[in-house]
């Protein structure tokens, strides 16, 4: 077994087609909106992306295979949950967070306005300070399924290191 190495990085990726009538579920909170996304849990593309992220950063399976879509116990389950799981494994792991970086990819609506409620919220779903949460919104400008509105979706980078204190 080779030595652990003191940093590690993990790569989360989601997306889901949107519906008409909202709200729209992302990064854990309900943001008003014309449009929801369709997903057999609450389809939190956000908190997807950071599930994932976090579980690759040990190695670990992977969202659908920890949660899968044909489960009936995962139907309409609160995205929390899955981060919460994903914690869980990276602190079990020896390690801790250290900081995430995000990009929700979405036409509309409009994420602007919620960038700073979001990070407020996914810091503390991480216990990370909001200067150790970056989130950003891009929109397809008109090109493919998400700039024509028809999907949404999110990317995620996490860091973590050895853990340097028990708890």
């Amino acid at each position: 077994m080779s030595p652990r190495p003191p940093f590690r990085v993990g790569l989360g990726y989601d997306s889901h087609r949107l519906g008409n009538g909202g709200p729209l579920r992302i990064g854990g909170m309900d943001i008003p909106a014309e449009v929801h996304a369709i997903g057999h849990s609450d389809a939190d593309v956000l908190l997807h992306a950071i599930t994932d992220a976090l579980l690759g950063s040990v190695a670990a399976p992977d969202i659908g295979r920890l949660f899968p879509d044909n489960a009936a116990e995962n139907r309409g389950r609160n995205s929390s949950d899955f981060v919460a799981e994903a914690m869980h494994r990276v602190r079990s792991a020896g390690y801790e967070l250290v900081n995430i970086d995000a990009v929700i990819l979405a036409e509309r609506p409009k994420m602007a306005p919620h960038i700073d409620d979001l990070r407020q919220t996914i810091g503390r779903m991480l216990d990370l300070p909001t200067d150790g949460v970056g989130l950003k919104a891009k929109t397809g400008e008109t090109v493919g399924v998400i700039g024509q509105g028809a999907a949404i979706a999110a990317r995620c980078v996490v860091m973590i290191q050895v853990r340097t204190s028990v708890g």
